[in-house]
């Protein structure tokens, strides 16, 4: 297959008709009928991926050297989830590679690598609901999918990596087999399809050539249409516990992050703003900063005010001793006030009905013999608190701006960064480093803006580096939200009916007005009031209610807040599973049993229900044994955790936690492992801690000391089972946290009696 220079070509049969991406965003004005033109217009894209002397192109995924090592491109971000290592094992599995010469690069931002999965998923947010028009507010798929496409939708969030990749990934890596094997098949004079890739190498009957020897041959042939696919996903390399690509390098500290990055003449900067809101720089005291060793700049905008040093510390000192003051207009983030404003939203609306499923009032009704129980849930705002703070670096010359930067968005950080600075994304080169944790974090480009301009005014490479209190003045946190759940028990302790509504403001629209490129200020103004469907994702209870209404109720709050690991499963989970077992006590009912008999067309769930019983040696939660249990599904997945947890002079303590998992068929099942573990200890962190309390606009945490997160000697026993499945692949990343605050909440219960009912569980004292 002949290879052509790297471009995107575009085949227009309407002449006349100038249209950019810009002017067809979905919300950008476009008109249906010009969208939907639009979407069907044929494109080409040809693979951007950079071949080195010795090295040839097999499509957009892969390349090969004469020397037999092969560089996957990976679209998603690395955040130390296994990405890099997930998508290139399926690659190489399909290909039929050796493992040890496999190496991965981040994907070059292209049409071809957008997640359109996610859009599929989030389209509620990401797009207004005004272009629905073709049924129940939902855009037809193959043209979310052209939307994805036509603006290069690269996002790594909610847990669709390997849902969204998993096949064109095994497309790429069949495509390149075929290729080898035809170009071997010429050599031995029979039919490609006789031969076979593996390990390697190719083979026919007792003859093999090592994929190095066919490569500059192979890059030369057009492979099918349609590429054979292995029989069997898990084949090859899928399915297997290989080495992990980005280990080693963080063990011995070669990885590079964006604060890593050295070049010649470079200043390190710090940054500092104001309280949370319409912030304005008010004055500094610039001679404060006289006599600093390494203050080079003192750079002021309208918002924030950096130091530019020889030094990041001397950088930040410099920051102190200019005494910068701010003011704000408006309302700034009060927790007594938005815990008011939850309220007031609960009583007075008006809310959205997203699931309204028989008659909730008629069973609630005192004639219909039914008992009525009502509880109210809280969770507070919980920060990020990722380890690597945000950084990033950036150099401007020639007017072209070179970014170095760990985002889940690389498109909308590279448009924030050409705002910033008032040139074309065209000018902005990303270069994507992996990030040292996220959680949600990296979707917001506030730093790329930030660090463009320190650039573009010294004229020199700048790496500026966050603060940990600036990180957390600036997070756009998990937000707070505050449930009314009541329920209807028939005379055998059946659930009759079930009232879900939920206060909490539109954070997935909000978080989607970000990376649209609004401002956090411009997009809370752009989503207040609006419903969100995504903001109370997972308070649909699995269980067969005959009657049940789930409401959200948008709360106008001063207070920017995004996608956080779990997202608002994170918090519905905690709502609907500690509800679920204090109706399980009122109907007298054990809580396994409770929800055994409610799983109709449930078979996965239950089977994670009853697997993990069997694992944790359940006892019902009976005699104060302090054991919780609670379960949750979510993107294709489904868990069930078993808590063990009581209460000692220091709080509460959580000794084991047990969990049986169905995410489908696993791609590397220690990676999965590793997510599901680390998802468990994120949720025991938002049991305990993760939150803050705001107070004149700021948050009251300044440091990760102030947020309870829990250490060493806080880690439970954790144990996980995986359910064997030919399913196929779930989302894995996310799917530990949501159950284990319920577990503990309803272990806590079974151990004392004590129902805490507000995350963290330790916020109201016990």
């Amino acid at each position: 297959m002949a290879r052509q220079p790297a471009e995107r070509r575009m085949t227009d049969d309407k002449p006349g008709i100038e249209l950019s991406r810009r002017n067809l965003l979905i919300g950008g004005g476009a008109g249906v009928g010009l969208l939907v033109a639009w979407g069907l217009w044929p494109r080409e894209y040809l693979p951007n991926m950079v071949s080195r002397q010795g090295e040839h192109l097999f499509g957009h995924w892969l390349k090969i050297g004469e020397d037999g090592r092969l560089t996957i491109a990976v679209p998603q971000a690395e955040m130390g989830q296994g990405s890099y290592t997930a998508l290139a094992q399926i690659v190489a599995g399909e290909l039929g590679a050796d493992w040890r010469t496999v190496g991965v690069q981040p994907a070059i931002p292209s049409p071809v690598f957008a997640n359109a999965l996610f859009v599929r998923e989030w389209q509620s947010a990401l797009l207004p609901e005004r272009l629905g028009i073709f049924g129940n507010g939902a855009i037809p798929e193959n043209l979310l999918d052209r939307w994805a496409e036509r603006n290069s939708f690269m996002i790594t969030a909610g847990s669709t990596s390997i849902r969204q990749f998993e096949l064109p990934c095994r497309i790429a890596g069949a495509a390149a087999r075929t290729m080898l094997c035809m170009a071997a098949a010429s050599r031995w004079d029979t039919a490609w399809e006789n031969c076979e890739a593996a390990n390697g190498f190719v083979l026919f009957e007792n003859r093999k050539i090592p994929f190095a020897e066919l490569v500059a041959e192979a890059a030369e042939f057009e492979p099918p249409s349609q590429v054979p696919l292995r029989p069997n996903a898990s084949n090859g390399l899928s399915g297997k516990d290989v080495e992990r690509l980005d280990v080693a390098a963080k063990i011995d500290g070669s990885v590079n992050f964006a604060g890593d990055i050295r070049l010649p003449d470079m200043l390190f900067a710090s940054v500092r703003g104001g309280p949370i809101g319409d912030t304005r720089l008010k004055q500094i005291e610039r001679s404060g900063a006289n006599g600093i060793k390494g203050l080079v700049d003192i750079v002021r905008t309208d918002n924030w005010v950096a130091a530019l040093a020889t030094n990041w510390w001397a950088a930040n000192k410099a920051l102190d001793a200019i005494a910068p003051t701010f003011q704000t207009k408006g309302r700034m983030p009060e927790s007594a006030a938005m815990n008011e404003a939850m309220e007031r939203a609960l009583d007075k609306g008006p809310g959205a009905r997203f699931v309204d499923t028989g008659s909730v009032d008629a069973a609630l009704d005192k004639k219909s013999g039914t008992r009525v129980f009502r509880s109210q849930y809280a969770v507070q705002p919980a920060v990020h608190a990722p380890m690597e703070t945000r950084s990033a670096t950036a150099e401007f010359k020639n007017g072209r701006l070179t970014l170095w930067l760990a985002t889940q968005a690389p498109e909308a950080a590279r448009a924030a960064a050409a705002r910033a600075i008032g040139v074309d994304p065209g000018a902005v080169a990303l270069i994507p480093m992996q990030a040292g944790g996220s959680f949600g974090r990296n979707l917001d480009s506030q730093i790329a803006a930030q660090v463009a301009i320190l650039s573009r005014h010294t004229g020199r490479p700048v790496q500026l580096v966050w603060s940990r209190p600036e990180e957390f003045i600036r997070d756009c946190v998990r937000p707070p939200a505050l449930a009314r759940m009541t329920a209807a028990l028939d005379s055998g302790g059946q659930i009759a009916g079930l009232a879900v509504r939920i206060a909490v403001p539109s954070t997935a629209r909000e978080q989607m007005a970000r990376v649209r490129g609004a401002s956090p200020v411009e997009a809370l103004r752009a989503t207040a009031g609006e419903d969100d469907r995504l903001a109370i994702d997972g308070a649909i209870p699995p269980y067969a209610i005959p009657n049940l209404t789930v409401d959200h109720f948008p709360v106008e709050l001063p207070l920017p807040t995004g996608m956080w690991r779990g997202n608002a499963h994170s918090y519905t989970a905690f709502f609907v599973e500690s509800f679920i077992n204090e109706l399980a006590a009122a109907a007298g009912v054990e809580p396994l049993s409770y929800r055994m008999q409610m799983l109709v067309g449930q078979t996965r769930l239950a089977r994670c229900l009853t697997g993990v019983a069997a694992l944790a040696g359940w006892d019902g939660g009976v005699g104060a044994s302090g054991k919780g249990l609670a379960c949750h599904s979510m993107y294709g997945s489904h868990i069930a955790v078993i808590a063990s947890a009581r209460t000692d002079a220091s709080g509460v303590r959580v000794d084991r936690i047990s969990a049986m998992v169905d995410c489908g068929r696993l791609i590397n099942p220690e990676i999965a492992r590793q997510q599901i573990e680390g998802g468990m200890i994120f949720g025991l962190a938002q049991a305990l801690g993760s939150s803050t309390e705001y107070e004149s606009g700021l948050p009251v945490a300044r440091r990760l000391r102030d947020i309870d997160l829990p250490v060493l000697a806080d880690i439970p026993e954790i144990e996980i089972e995986f359910v064997r499945s030919d399913e196929e692949p779930g989302g894995v990343s996310e799917l530990g946290v949501p159950a284990v605050a319920p577990a503990i909440s309803n272990a806590l219960f079974s151990a004392a009696g004590i129902k805490l009912r507000e995350l963290p569980l330790l916020s109201r004292g016990l």
